[in-house]
């Protein structure tokens, strides 16, 4: 059995592990897109301060919720659910679990990717035009390359999980701060281009109109989800192994606030990249297009343009090396705590963390294949479980709510041990706040699919963008919970 006393050796190991789930692909990968994506004619400021309300309006409150939801329970997300409001409901921690396992077989595709990129940053010359950098996309897709990286970082995830929390702590105090120095160099770097200060300029700059857009502020929370892994399970999970004297309150925005700044970090190197290397033969608009289509599955800026952007700058070669690096980094912090969810359920359920590890990394290799062998299927996933993620905060909002928020907040935040108390604003929030953004933002979201999105496949679950796709997926999620909840939760009540 899985040891209950393991916790993590210090507040720094647990903060920069915890930052290890914030900081991922969303940050690098996905959030420089969806601002530009957002961004209206004079910039993409409004965007920002969406996104920063709902850093404070929905994904601060929830990772107070995980933290003591898993502190509490000391355990993974069913039987820690089961223990804060009883074992018949259970399966609602299952969900939450699915959800951010069901991420982890696609986004291992992901951190594949990245280490294919950083080993032909390493090994082979950067593409001299942008046909040569789509082409090496495309031969890439088109082998079997991305199944077997997909493999590689699959193996490696499990090699860190096997040895359990120490582990993932050890590794995670290498792989942050190598990080953020990577970025520091990068910042510094895409700075100092010829034409970075419009890219800046323009990712700061408000278009006040825009804030009339629903559309917007969906783009905004479902951001801020992926971005700080609120109400993926995996804080909660790690919260599991918190010490009693670390604070929640102060550990949660150390956690929120720290990890968007990467994010701004990452869009500023980008948007300097990006402006400062074509600005002399392009407009603004034009750049916006490129940041804007980036190719399937949000894959263009990133893999096919990025490479080429460094081929046409002094010292493009370490610069993508490092960008890769650092990328390539991300993706594997956030991939071993995406492991680490499923594995503990397994190991709460009775099997040892060596069988369950073997388990989930080969359940997690076999149902990302598909994923890493088609571009639709790897959107269509990313599609249903990204918006799944606002399922997963209702259903902790909802945990909270069942079993008090005064009383949450008193016993399990502001413990005799913290150093910061959490005010009563947090019940409010949590209880009113967070409702309502999973009932407008879903009721918004399954409005556009119907009428924009895909008016004229709506119902048909087998179109990739569909509501029906996304309900039939989550319906059978929900019902598998349901029928393993019981034999997930009777074993922790008798182990």
């Amino acid at each position: 059995m899985d040891n209950q006393k393991e916790v993590f050796s210090s507040k720094l190991g647990m903060i920069l592990s915890v930052l290890g789930i914030a900081v991922g692909t969303g940050n690098i990968w996905r959030f420089p897109r969806i601002a530009a994506q957002n961004g209206g004619e004079d910039g993409a400021g409004a965007f920002l301060l969406a996104w920063v309300i709902f850093l404070f309006m929905w994904s601060v409150p929830l990772i107070i919720a995980e933290y003591g939801i898993g502190r509490n329970g000391r355990k993974g997300v069913v039987q820690s659910f089961s223990k804060l409001i009883g074992e018949k409901k259970g399966w609602m921690g299952g969900f939450v679990g699915f959800v951010a396992t069901a991420i982890m077989f696609y986004y291992s595709v992901v951190a594949g990717w990245c280490l294919y990129y950083l080993s032909q940053s390493i090994f082979s010359p950067l593409p001299e035009t942008a046909d040569q950098a789509l082409g090496i996309w495309n031969t890439f897709q088109a082998s079997n390359w991305p199944i077997v990286t997909h493999g590689v970082v699959m193996l490696l995830g499990g090699y860190v999980i096997l040895k359990g929390i120490k582990s993932i702590e050890k590794v995670n105090k290498i792989l942050i701060p190598s990080l953020l120095l990577v970025l520091v160099i990068s910042l510094v770097k895409a700075l100092t281009l010829e034409g970075s200060g419009t890219g800046i300029q323009y990712l700061f700059t408000p278009d006040w109109s825009d804030l009339a857009n629903p559309k917007l502020w969906l783009e905004a929370l479902t951001q801020n989800a992926w971005d700080t892994g609120a109400a993926w399970g995996l804080i909660l999970t790690y919260g599991a192994y918190m010490r009693k004297q670390d604070d929640i309150t102060i550990s949660a925005f150390q956690t929120g606030v720290g990890n968007n700044i990467v994010s701004i970090t990452a869009a500023i190197i980008i948007f300097s990249t990006v402006f400062g290397t074509l600005g002399s033969t392009m407009s603004n608009t034009e750049i916006l297009d490129v940041m804007k289509t980036s190719g399937p599955a949000s894959t263009g800026l990133t893999f096919i343009w990025m490479p080429r952007l460094f081929a046409t700058m002094g010292g493009g070669g370490i610069f993508s090396v490092l960008f890769f690096l650092g990328l390539t980094f991300a993706a594997f912090s956030s991939l071993i705590s995406m492991i680490e969810l499923a594995v503990k359920v397994f190991v709460d359920a009775g099997a040892t963390r060596k069988k369950a590890t073997g388990i989930i990394c080969l359940a997690g290799f076999g149902f990302g294949i598909p994923s890493a062998m088609n571009l639709n299927f790897f959107a269509n996933q990313d599609f249903v479980w990204g918006v799944g993620l606002m399922v997963s905060g209702a259903f902790i909002s909802y945990a909270v709510i069942n079993y008090g928020v005064t009383k949450f907040r008193t016993e399990l935040v502001n413990t005799e041990e913290r150093s910061t108390t959490l005010g009563p604003w947090w019940e409010i929030i949590l209880k009113y706040v967070v409702p309502v953004e999973v009932v407008t933002l879903l009721g918004w979201w399954m409005f556009l699919s119907a009428t924009e999105y895909a008016p004229d496949t709506w119902y048909n679950p087998l179109s990739a963008f569909s509501v029906a796709t996304v309900l039939i997926q989550w319906a059978l999620a929900i019902f598998l919970v349901k029928v393993f909840n019981k034999k997930l939760v009777a074993a922790g009540t008798t182990g």
